[in-house]
């Protein structure tokens, strides 16, 4: 039997998932219509961020960024993509 999760809110995370690019200065919108990001690999983004755990971490991340970060937050699922996306 596998791990059972539940998911959070869809809308939630994809505004997350946007607010956590739009402060490293990403662009996901940008990044699909260049080809660096595919539609699929973005809503496997929101579903990653829908499973995690670290909601309330990741919006006080935002909450207190007032300007352009370089590197996604600690324990972000999507550090790994955006940060790549970034540089």
């Amino acid at each position: 039997m596998g791990i059972l999760f539940s998911l959070g809110d869809p809308a939630r995370h994809f505004w997350l998932t946007r607010s956590v690019a739009r402060i490293m200065g990403v662009n996901l919108s940008e990044a699909m219509s260049e080809g660096r990001l595919s539609a699929q690999g973005y809503a496997q983004m929101v579903t990653q961020c829908r499973k995690c755990p670290l909601v309330s971490q990741c919006e006080s991340w935002l909450a207190h960024s007032t300007s352009e970060i370089s590197q996604a937050p600690e324990g972000c699922a999507n550090a790994a993509i955006l940060n790549g996306l970034k540089h």
